[in-house]
């Protein structure tokens, strides 16, 4: 019964040119990822709504596996990757300058989440000293991006890496090349990310014996 049905209306659309779009968006992996549903909320989010980093999607798929409960995180910058991170590690802390996202981001975050107010300057930068902690994972996706990529690093563990989002911008050179210079290799994942429609790059540094086993 429903079959006909069904092909009378593919028949129809195929007719007025608009089958094609259909099926892309019924059967496309921008469906799956959930980026349909992220570009019209504005909010990175997977298909189910709930939260992502805003990074590059293969970058997500080959992170999300190899996250651990004990990981200790810093991000700068905070969002909906506060969320995803606290639900997977044993605590994540952000800074962050905007202190009206913080009203906006602090009531959805975990207990093991914390957002730090820091105005942009020195105190920003230097904002993962205060936990006297060293983490395995740091997220540079703030402000100030070379000079918190150039603090942050001696702030890792032993096994720690860092990440930089947005890695293909000509500014953000200085970062990559201070982290060669220390040692560290590196791995760039370039593709779409929720919400937008262009193309980005995540790029992933790292060492020999690394907690993400690259």
């Amino acid at each position: 019964m429903f079959r006909p049905i069904k092909n009378i209306v593919w028949s129809v659309l195929n007719r007025l040119g608009l089958g094609g779009s259909v099926q892309l968006y019924l059967e496309s992996a921008l469906k799956q990822y959930g980026w349909y549903k992220s570009f019209h909320d504005k909010q990175s989010v997977d298909a189910s709504g709930n939260p992502l980093p805003w990074y590059t999607y293969s970058f997500i798929f080959f992170l999300e596996p190899r996250i651990k409960p004990h990981f200790e995180v810093f991000e700068y910058g905070s969002g909906n990757s506060t969320r995803w991170y606290g639900a997977r590690v044993r605590r994540i802390t952000a800074v962050e300058h905007d202190a009206q996202w913080i009203q906006i981001i602090r009531p959805q975050l975990p207990a093991n989440a914390e957002v730090l107010s820091r105005e942009l300057g020195e105190s920003y930068i230097q904002a993962p000293k205060e936990k006297g902690a060293r983490y395995q994972i740091i997220v540079v996706d703030g402000r100030n991006r070379v000079r918190c990529t150039e603090f942050a690093s001696e702030y890792l563990t032993n096994d720690g890496v860092l990440i930089l989002d947005n890695s293909e911008r000509a500014f953000y050179q200085r970062a990559k090349d201070l982290m060669k210079e220390r040692g560290f290799k590196r791995l760039d994942f370039q593709g779409m990310a929720p919400i937008v429609g262009h193309e980005t790059c995540t790029t992933v540094f790292y060492r020999e014996g690394n907690c993400l086993g690259i």
